[in-house]
């Protein structure tokens, strides 16, 4: 079960990358789409990245044309290392390293869930632990 912890008046939670990384194999991928929701719509809530609709529409409806999957991905992870930046977590997440593991993921399984659920839930602890 996901801790629910409150970061700035936004709900986060903190989820096992192993539980979320099984979910989305699990669920031949439902469970990918709901997570890159919420992982979105938190980071929204704390005033990083705009819609998280947009970015399910793009990982989804845009993988027929390439390119928006690659971009969404690549500014899920600036957004959470910004968040990792914001709280204090040094070294934050690394884009580039992310987008490795999602071309990975793109053709293979979703490692880049375990890589980037795993530096959310440092953001998230962080914050929690400066008393923000």
């Amino acid at each position: 079960m996901a801790e629910e912890l409150r970061v700035e008046g936004a709900n986060v939670k903190i989820r096992s990358p192993a539980a979320v990384f099984v979910l989305a194999l699990v669920t031949l991928g439902v469970y990918y789409v709901v997570w890159y929701y919420k992982i979105n719509r938190e980071l929204r809530d704390l005033g990083i990245g705009t819609s998280p609709w947009t970015s399910v529409i793009a990982i989804t409806l845009g993988a027929l044309i390439l390119v928006p999957p690659f971009v969404s991905m690549w500014n899920t992870c600036g957004r959470i290392a910004e968040a990792e930046r914001r709280f204090g977590v040094d070294p934050p997440l690394s884009q580039g390293v992310g987008m490795l593991f999602y071309v990975i993921a793109f053709f293979f399984l979703p490692v880049e869930l375990i890589y980037l659920q795993d530096h959310a839930n440092k953001a998230w602890r962080r914050a929690v632990a400066a008393g923000i």
